[in-house]
Parts: C-alpha cells; structure tokens; sequence
C-alpha cells in the first residue's frame, strides 16, 4: 500500500471494486491508510500490515561520507536482521555505536535505515548516517527511508539530512502464528 499526493496504489490481490468500496462516496484518499481498511486487507489477503510510515526521497549525494564508516559482512543486530526480512542486496556499515543498512526495498528501490545504542543518541549521529547513506547509493541512484512517524527523532535526523517527504506506506507480510 503505497500513497502519494492525490494518488493510492494498492499492490494486492484484490479487484478494484473491492477497494472502491472502502473508498466512501467522497473518494477519501485517506481511507485505504485507515486501520479498518488495512485490517480488512489483511483478512482478504492473509497476512499482516506493518506500520504506516513516512516515505521520504533524498538525492544522491557527491564524495565521501563525513563520517567514518566501516563495512560489515555479516551482523546479527536487530536493524539488519529486519532490513534483510524486507529487503535484497542489503549492505551495512558501522561507526561503533550504531549501524546504517542500505537495501533494495519495494519496486528495487534504495532504502536506508540507520539505528544508534541509545548511550550515543541526541549527538547529530544518526543525522549524519542517514547523509552518509546519499554518499553510498550507486551513482545517479536516489535514496529512500521510511519512517514511524511516531519516531520523531528519527524523523527529525532524515530530514536534516536532506530527506524530503513524498508519501506514506504500509507493507504487508506473510502472517505468522
């Protein structure tokens, strides 16, 4: 479930008029994100919503990161593990308390998600993460993230970085027991 200004796009297994019933007689393109929708969706197809998150856009970025990072191959935090969950080609880097993962998420797309130990927060460093990830991408490519908007300091670091909001987005996964 993807939105943007003045559009909807539901990826799913399920026909038009099935969603165009959900949609009321004022055509609210906010209906398909309300919870009583996704809980519809997720009955109709089996499995489970995510969160509803901020998508934001940044450009690639020219040169170096500014902040020293250093390549992981194998990592077992709980950012990476969930990054490969939704995620292919997924890379990580480190700069000791905290970690940037960037993947290929929906349709292909660049994402990144940075996560910092909560001893090191309220430094700029996830800001500065959430920059070096436009230095990372392949050239030309842009970068996305999507955010809990409820995670305001997460929020606040994208955009200072340069991240711009385009949308919003619900994924759905296979549902587990």
């Amino acid at each position: 479930m993807v939105s943007f200004p003045g559009h909807v796009v539901v990826a799913a297994a399920v026909d038009r008029p099935w969603v165009d019933s959900w949609m009321g007689t004022d055509d609210d393109l906010s209906a398909p994100l309300s919870p009583r929708f996704l809980g519809g969706l997720e009955a109709r197809l089996g499995m489970t919503a995510g969160s509803l998150d901020a998508v934001l856009l940044a450009p690639r970025a020219a040169g170096a990161p500014a902040v020293p990072l250093s390549p992981i191959l194998d990592s077992d935090h709980p950012r990476v593990v969930r990054a490969r969950r939704y995620r292919d080609d997924v890379r990580v880097w480190t700069c000791g308390p905290a970690v940037l993962v960037l993947g290929r998420g929906l349709g292909g797309r660049w994402e990144a998600a940075v996560e910092v130990a909560e001893d090191a927060r309220n430094e700029g460093l996830g800001r500065s993460l959430a920059a070096a990830a436009r230095h990372l991408v392949p050239e030309g490519r842009p970068v996305w993230a999507q955010v809990a908007p409820g995670n305001a300091a997460s929020l606040r670091a994208f955009l200072a970085a340069g991240y711009a909001p385009v949308g919003a987005e619900v994924l759905f996964m296979p549902a587990t027991r």
